[in-house]
């Protein structure tokens, strides 16, 4: 090659197209540091990107939530950092002043130390769920987040000193009705608790000798329980340390409440016998013949032939068709088996709820349904209204208070 031939390619177009991709990373690293590897093989992939469309509460969804639960946190710091930057030169010199800056490190610091959480997470989903390796990755956002660190908070509210409180508050009348039942004949009744969440009420129905089953739709709230039902990832009183609130900034009287770390679990949960959970839409739910028996970890659901007990705690107000629901759990239930309800009535807005009743309404369909309502006006079984919080930060300058309502109603024999 002469020195001519050798000129006119540094002067052309060619080393130019060469190293402006070259030239485009460096730029998107400096000032991008949370776009990944991943994204960059999908923007330049010859084939697009396919997104698998994997329900919202998937198992595949909640895991590549937990995977990206860092990088979305820290795109998130990124804009509030970015926010900062933007006011004018006096404010952000007040902004200095106050160490606000310093405020937006320490958030940084706590999302690391929650990812050790999140990062526990999905150690132990790979491990109990191998399929997870192989599958393609779906795309995640700021809802996805949302649940992330919902699923976060709930390991407050049902696993730790913290939330004590707030779940005497709301399983006092559930546990009160089902301590009327002699200790001697609990083992052979059935507790089916849908929409367990994390699974601290159902916990605690099976401490007290009843064969329960926790039920939960979303993995975003089963992948976290798992990781206190796993001798693997916990073996021993508040082993975890989680900073729940740090990253809702308003009503927040300090820095170092905001900030503050919560230890979990206060108590070790573990499956077996008497204790089982299924990872399933309650609507799924069937009653299959009674000589089947499933234990601990699998997802069949077929061995029972119908429960003494279901339990709704702040539940039937996520079902998009409550009638059906209603209807559902009369059908799950034995001849005289009781239906035990406390909560409020918080529908799906956007038009996603088919039918939004009013308290007097639900009762009128529960009735229609087959239900008869308990109507004593003292005892255990008596209706009442129970003003309580839901994964309320007891610190903050606001609380959400909910009057939520008791029943109890029985499924004639």
């Amino acid at each position: 090659m002469s020195f001519s031939d050798l000129r006119f390619i540094i002067a052309s177009d060619v080393l130019l197209a060469c190293f402006f991709p070259l030239l485009v990373l460096v730029i998107g690293y400096r000032y991008f540091p949370t776009f990944s590897f991943a994204e960059l093989r999908d923007i330049i992939s010859l084939h697009p990107r396919v997104n698998p469309g994997y329900g919202h509460f998937s198992l595949q969804r909640a895991y590549h939530s937990f995977v990206q639960y860092p990088r979305l946190s820290a795109a998130e710091l990124n804009q509030m950092r970015a926010t900062y930057a933007a006011l004018g030169r006096a404010n952000k010199h007040i902004g200095y002043k106050i160490r606000y800056p310093r405020k937006l490190d320490r958030l940084r610091d706590v999302t690391e130390l929650n990812a050790v959480i999140t990062d526990a997470i999905v150690e132990l989903a790979l491990d109990e769920f191998p399929s997870l390796h192989d599958i393609p990755t779906s795309s995640t956002n700021s809802t996805d987040l949302g649940r992330v660190r919902e699923s976060l908070k709930h390991f407050v509210r049902d696993w730790s000193e913290e939330g004590s409180q707030e779940r005497a508050r709301i399983f006092a009348p559930i546990l009160g009705v089902l301590q009327m039942v002699k200790a001697k004949d609990r083992a052979s009744m059935k507790v089916l608790v849908p929409g367990c969440g994390l699974g601290r009420l159902a916990w605690d129905i099976s401490q007290l000798g009843f064969n329960t089953t926790a039920n939960e739709l979303s993995f975003f709230m089963t992948l976290a329980f798992r990781l206190l039902l796993s001798p693997k990832t916990t073996a021993s009183v508040n082993e975890h340390t989680l900073h729940p609130y740090a990253h809702w900034f308003s009503h927040q009287r300090s820095n170092d409440s905001l900030f503050r770390p919560i230890s979990f679990p206060d108590v070790i949960p573990r499956l077996g016998p008497s204790f089982r959970l299924i990872e399933e839409n309650f609507m799924k739910l069937s009653i299959p013949s009674p000589e089947r028996n499933t234990l601990s970890w699998s997802r069949d659901h077929k061995y029972l032939d119908g429960y003494d007990y279901i339990i709704t705690l702040f539940f039937i107000d996520t079902s998009l068709d409550v009638l059906a629901t209603m209807a559902h759990i009369y059908n799950l239930l034995r001849p005289g088996g009781m239906w035990i309800n406390l909560g409020p009535l918080l529908w799906a807005g956007g038009g996603q709820a088919k039918i939004e009743l009013s308290l007097e309404e639900v009762l009128q369909a529960a009735e229609e349904i087959g239900f008869i309502i308990e109507t004593e006006d003292s005892g255990p079984t008596a209706r009442r209204t129970v003003e309580c919080e839901y994964t309320g930060d007891k610190k903050a300058m606001m609380r959400w208070i909910y009057k939520a309502e008791f029943w109890v109603a029985r499924k004639s024999k």
